[in-house]
């Protein structure tokens, strides 16, 4: 099959960074595979997909022409005619649909999002029946799906983006008498919470029972001055570290990670945390809960500094136990997300994509 991957955009992190390992499994199962993005915003997603290989079209728009990308997204595949639109998120989604039925080409839908927007919602449900199949990346995101859009069982699968790869670094455990490296990876954008972190980590500041900690954001984006701001006026041990091209090697620094998100998907990040072998602190949002037990970490209620800060306590009174926590959660993810898993979820997707495309050209 000739297929269209279809994305909202090349921002780093999101749905855009497991791009490589999804068509890595479409390839390697013989089909081609273009991705079309439909703006470009700040473009950090585009080394590593063409690292993978990938041909990569960005349109010169912006987030809110949605006529433009229409017109622009219905030119393209009239050239590159594909035999399925694969889209991701809302708005790839809908004009995917609208430019299938022009082209008369089967749309296939991938879910990532455990909280809509009301109006995205609305009308992702108004043309539900246009996508010939949804795909949830993660149970969370499917029961979400199941709900909000009214998806029946039939047109919902699921397949979890983390490739939980065993040769990914684990980081060292810390040592008596060095600080404790806490890290968060992901946009500094309001959803991720780092405000809230902040918070937290003031109030940590004033108890004497801690060992020395410091706290290592990796990402770049729109909340940065805000942020700067609140480490400056609380002369806070955090650093905002900018967009950092090798998450694993940033990961394998630290020796405890933190995702106080207000909402989440999946969460990606956390569970490549859970991969290096670091313990994690996280809200309750998305797939994390599903994911990270007492053995493995915390969860705690989203925008709760309190929670956070009795969590964030509670672990760095004993940075001796913070290696083993952060061995069962690689075994956790290793176990649940691993490649082979992965790729077969895929794999078997992938058939019944062919049966979708066989009968649509009967």
């Amino acid at each position: 099959m000739k297929i269209a991957y279809v994305i909202n955009s090349v921002e780093g992190g999101g749905a855009a960074s497991p791009v490589p390992a999804i068509t890595r499994v479409m390839r390697d199962a013989g089909h081609h595979v273009e991705v079309f993005a439909l703006t470009r915003r700040d473009g950090l997603a585009v080394e590593p997909m063409h690292n993978a290989g990938l041909t990569v079209h960005i349109r010169p728009g912006a987030r809110k022409d949605h006529g433009a990308a229409l017109y622009w997204l219905n030119r393209q595949m009239r050239a590159y005619r594909p035999d399925v639109l694969w889209t991701s998120l809302s708005r790839a989604t809908l004009l995917g649909q609208i430019v299938g039925q022009w082209r008369h080409v089967p749309v296939v839908s991938w879910q990532h999002s455990a909280r809509l927007k009301p109006f995205n919602a609305f009308l992702l449900r108004r043309f539900k029946n246009k996508s010939a199949l949804w795909v949830a990346d993660s149970s969370c995101v499917a029961e979400q799906t199941r709900q909000t859009l009214g998806i029946t069982p039939e047109h919902l699968v699921e397949w979890p983006i983390f490739r939980a790869d065993a040769s990914f670094p684990t980081a060292s455990p810390w040592q008596p008498g060095t600080t404790v490296r806490i890290g968060a990876l992901g946009r500094l954008h309001p959803v991720k919470g780092y405000d809230i972190l902040c918070a937290a980590i003031a109030r940590l500041q004033s108890c004497t029972d801690l060992p020395p900690f410091e706290v290592l954001i990796a990402g770049e984006g729109e909340e940065r001055a805000k942020l700067e701001g609140l480490i400056a006026k609380g002369n806070l041990p955090v650093r905002i570290l900018g967009h950092v091209k090798n998450p694993s090697g940033f990961l394998a620094h630290l020796h405890l990670y933190v995702q106080p998100s207000l909402w989440e998907g999946f969460c990606l990040a956390a569970h490549e945390a859970m991969l290096a072998a670091l313990p994690v602190v996280a809200s309750r949002a998305g797939e994390m809960p599903s994911t990270i037990t007492p053995q493995t970490g915390r969860i705690v209620p989203p925008q709760n500094v309190e929670a956070l800060t009795s969590a964030l306590h509670d672990l760095l009174q004993h940075p001796e136990h913070l290696a083993d926590m952060g061995l069962r959660a690689r075994n956790t993810v290793l176990d649940r997300f691993g490649a082979k898993r992965f790729d077969q979820t895929g794999r078997a997707i992938l058939a019944r994509v062919e049966r979708i495309v066989a009968s649509h050209r009967q």
